[in-house]
């Protein structure tokens, strides 16, 4: 658990390093791959997801049955 917690924590820092420097969130992607998204629409999607999993308690469901 603290291994993963450690790895989530470099992932936010990470994230909220490129937001800070940012400065239109409606900034879209350049990749070659995939159609542009938008910073404010992959944010928006962030905090949809984390919402779901919280509202629902799958975080701890996961945590137990390792699924």
């Amino acid at each position: 658990v603290d291994r993963a917690f450690a790895g989530w924590q470099i992932e936010m820092d990470s994230t909220d390093a490129l937001i800070a420097e940012t400065e239109d969130l409606g900034m879209k992607s350049a990749g070659s791959t995939a159609e542009p998204i938008a910073l404010r629409e992959v944010l928006v999607h962030l905090i949809e997801e984390y919402a779901r999993h919280c509202g629902h308690a799958d975080l701890l469901r996961e945590r137990i049955d390792g699924r």
